[in-house]
């Protein structure tokens, strides 16, 4: 950059640190300038407290050249009503058609997207599969946000500390996270295309794959929202989490953890043995992690359901969900169905009553389902 540099200080940019901060900000400000990036970028990244990440954001953005909506959509060959609906359902903010924000990185997810087309998806299939990649890489980016935070992040670490340490980890990971994902996708699609078994009755009705029968539990930490209001933020935090990290041990093949929400695990199978056996297994793990863990409770049930954009909705959802509500600590309350399909062999059960459950008309015999004895001990 040819202009002078400019004087951090004249310019407010040093505020009111001293020290050791003081000569990082001004390092930082230094390197930022010679790396080409602009004063009125300097001070509105300075204003909304995110110059240590400056670097990080160019690295993630591939550069500074952007492409407009408007350009994107020409060099796509694309409607450009329609690249505004991908971006939405990708959860990515909604610009002006005008203002230049596509990266050449995003540019090319847009392209491959679009380009589905040519493969017999519909725009609302398209569409469908957007959100599911928007959501699952929210996550993604938060699971590594947090981590890299807990990492590097330590009392009386400077900017320039923070932000070189935040550098080199985009540096390192972000180029191998595109093998990491595609090698993830193709191992969790050959399970699942492994569990579809297409009967030739199926083909012949024209019946859609995603409405099948299946078994569906939840599984909640009993007490969780007293608990609360009694930790710490980052001790409910971690008691989530651990919640998530047993669930993911529990639902092996063809067992599948579709979501967490909040303190809820929710599984799906189209075994309903193996769904109890998971169900079963998450409730003894959460048990031997000791007095500090809270317990488990559970409610499955068996039905007709739809799957879509990678979760699952219809009755079973409901009441297995309801069910859950009312169970106690380390049980497993089960609707008829299910307890009437489960290997006899493996559980045992027992009538809890005819319970009115919210959401679900009449009453709904209600049943407590556990492991066989045989089951138990050996």
């Amino acid at each position: 950059m040819s202009e002078e540099r400019p004087d951090w200080e004249a310019e407010g940019l040093l505020g009111e640190l001293d020290g050791d901060a003081r000569s990082s900000r001004r390092r930082l400000l230094d390197d930022l300038w010679a790396d080409g990036v602009r004063l009125d970028e300097l001070r509105r990244a300075t204003e909304e407290e995110r110059l240590a990440l400056l670097p990080v954001e160019r690295i993630l953005a591939g550069g500074e050249d952007r492409l407009t909506p408007t350009e994107a959509a020409e060099r796509l060959g694309a409607d450009l009503e329609l690249l505004a609906r991908t971006r939405r359902a990708l959860g990515l903010p909604e610009p002006d058609p005008d203002e230049p924000v596509i990266t050449e990185d995003e540019l090319r997810g847009l392209e491959v997207g679009l380009s589905l087309e040519r493969a017999g998806f519909t725009e609302e299939a398209r569409l469908e599969v957007a959100r599911v990649i928007g959501r699952a890489m929210a996550q993604v980016a938060e699971a590594m946000r947090a981590v890299t935070m807990r990492t590097f992040r330590r009392p009386g670490i400077t900017e320039l500390e923070v932000s070189l340490r935040y550098a080199e980890a985009a540096r390192s990971t972000v180029p191998v996270m595109s093998d990491i994902l595609l090698g993830a996708l193709s191992a969790h699609l050959r399970e699942q295309i492994r569990q579809d078994v297409v009967a030739a009755a199926d083909l012949a009705s024209g019946r859609i794959p995603g409405t099948s029968t299946v078994a569906v539990a939840f599984a909640d930490l009993v007490d969780f929202t007293r608990l609360g209001e009694e930790l710490a933020t980052e001790d409910v935090g971690a008691l989530a989490l651990r919640l998530e990290e047993l669930a993911e041990a529990a639902a092996t093949a063809p067992v599948r953890l579709v979501k967490m929400i909040g303190d809820a695990a929710m599984l799906v199978s189209s075994d309903q043995d193996a769904l109890l056996d998971a169900v079963a297994g998450l409730i003894e793990a959460a048990a031997a992690e000791g007095e500090d863990f809270p317990r488990l409770r559970a409610g499955a049930a068996l039905g007709e359901a739809v799957g879509q954009g990678g979760d699952w909705y219809g009755r079973p959802v409901n009441l297995a969900a309801r069910l859950t509500q009312i169970a106690r600590p380390e049980a497993i309350l089960a609707a008829e169905a299910l307890k009437d399909a489960a290997d006899p062999a493996a559980w045992r059960s027992s009538f809890a009553g005819n319970r009115h459950l919210r959401g679900i008309r009449g009453e709904t015999p209600v049943f407590r389902i556990r492991r066989s004895e045989a089951e138990a001990t050996g």
